[in-house]
C-alpha cells in the first residue's frame, strides 16, 4: 500500500513558477509515477509521468517545455517544475503511481494522492 501526499500548491501570477512535491508514504521505486490535474467543470488530464528509474519522461503537449518532472527514490519523493505558468494551467493537480508510463490513464493508475490546489491569476 503507498500512500501519497501532495504539497506546493498555491495562488501565483501568471509567468511565475511552483515547484510540487508529491511524498511518498511506501518505496516508489516499484512504480511509474505521474501527475494529472482537474479544472473545474473538466475531466481529469494527464500533465507527465516519469519511469521507475527516472530514465524516461513523458509530458502532455499543453505543458511542455514550461513543465519538468522529476523524482527522487531515496527519498521517495516525486516533483513537478512548473514555470512560466498561464491561467489555464489553474486546477487541482493530482500525483499518481501506476505500473508503467503507458499505464498512467485515468482508469490505470494505482494510487492516487488527494490534490494540491494551482491557482495562476492573469
Amino acid at each position: 500500500q503507498v500512500q501519497l501526499v501532495e504539497s506546493g500548491g498555491g495562488l501565483v501570477q501568471a509567468g511565475g513558477s511552483l515547484r510540487l512535491s508529491c511524498a511518498a508514504s511506501g518505496r516508489i521505486s516499484s512504480y511509474a509515477m505521474g501527475w494529472f490535474r482537474q479544472a473545474p467543470g473538466k475531466e481529469r488530464e494527464f500533465v507527465a509521468a516519469i519511469s521507475r528509474s527516472g530514465s524516461g519522461t513523458s509530458t502532455a503537449d499543453s505543458v511542455k517545455g514550461r513543465f519538468i518532472i522529476s523524482r527522487d527514490n531515496g527519498k521517495n519523493t516525486v516533483y513537478l517544475q512548473m514555470n512560466s505558468l498561464k491561467p489555464e494551467d489553474t486546477a487541482v493537480y493530482y500525483c499518481a503511481a501506476s505500473s508503467t508510463i503507458a499505464a498512467m490513464t485515468t482508469m490505470s493508475i494505482s494510487y492516487w494522492g488527494q490534490g494540491t490546489q494551482v491557482t495562476v491569476s492573469s
